[in-house]
């Protein structure tokens, strides 16, 4: 992949920087690393002391990378470098924030790809972004881009929604060639499947509500507090006109009505708080995530 980068770049006249990332890795990779730096003085390398997943490997890439133009592709050689020309000059030469590749054509088998198409179609109408790939690892970003939008948890598939969310509105695709795979084991099963959705839910969320909690909890909260307290209110009066007029009625306690308001007004009142919360925790300082490099070569 190194050598098929390079010899892309060379022949387009591009300045270029290789970011290889070990994300603590036991198969020698390190090594490997280590020894394509002597070959080839456009690589850089970063060792993570454990495990993160690709989130945290990209949250580290994009810190450190200079380049006004950041491409990110996956080692197994099914992202070809050949594409490298066409997304710089996306971004360069037509002013876009964010380029998605879209393997129009796949080789992988219908138990992956049925389920991104019904990943895809979910992030399209939940984000309003109308990409064909939001999973491809081929993108292109303009340095602005990977230097503003923080990427956490499996939030590397929403990276163009985060970019979205931050005002970097101009974000298109380019259909990209899909290689069969050589090379590695595929990671894909249905827990990433599950956990991509639920985190397309959270992203939702927090794209709205997220810098004002209050808005969400809040107005739920005062709803089922006001809904609980004039049903109570109408029950109370409705046993005082009752009681003065000598009309037989059963007990407060005895209507289901009543037991309905009491438990929407401590709803409402939990809501609330949670609201109450949210803000306070959103006013405090961010925490930062702690990725731990054990070395770095190349810097």
């Amino acid at each position: 992949m190194v050598s098929w980068i390079d010899r892309v770049v060379k022949a387009e006249g591009l300045s270029t920087e290789v970011m290889l990332i070990d994300d603590g890795s036991t198969d020698g990779s390190w090594n490997v690393i280590e020894q394509l730096q002597t070959e080839f003085p456009i690589v850089k390398g970063i060792k993570f002391q454990r495990n993160y997943g690709k989130s945290g490997a990209l949250n580290r890439g994009f810190k450190y990378a200079t380049g006004e133009v950041v491409i990110t592709m996956d080692a197994d050689l099914q992202d070809s470098p050949d594409e490298i020309p066409g997304l710089v000059s996306r971004i360069r030469d037509e002013g876009y924030d964010v380029i998605s590749g879209w393997k129009k054509k796949r080789y992988d088998p219908i138990t992956k790809t049925l389920p991104t198409k019904l990943f895809n179609w979910a992030t399209r109408k939940f984000s309003g972004i109308y990409l064909h790939d939001f999973n491809c690892g081929l993108k292109a970003y303009k340095k602005e881009v990977v230097k503003t939008v923080e990427i956490y948890g499996e939030m590397h598939r929403y990276i163009p929604v985060l970019a979205k969310n931050e005002g970097f509105t101009k974000i298109g695709e380019q259909v990209v060639q899909h290689r069969a795979r050589k090379y590695g084991v595929s990671k894909f099963g249905l827990e990433r499947f599950l956990n991509g959705f639920l985190d397309l839910l959270t992203l939702a969320f927090t794209s709205k509500f997220g810098k004002k909690p209050m808005h969400f909890f809040g107005a739920f909260g005062v709803l089922m507090f006001v809904f609980g307290f004039f049903l109570t209110l109408y029950l109370g009066g409705a046993k005082l006109y009752c009681l003065m007029n000598e009309i037989p009625r059963q007990r407060i306690t005895w209507d289901p009505w009543f037991y309905i308001a009491l438990v929407s007004m401590l709803l409402g009142t939990q809501f609330f708080l949670t609201g109450f919360i949210g803000e306070l925790i959103v006013k405090g300082q961010r925490a930062n995530h702690d990725y731990r490099i054990s070395e770095k070569v190349g810097f």
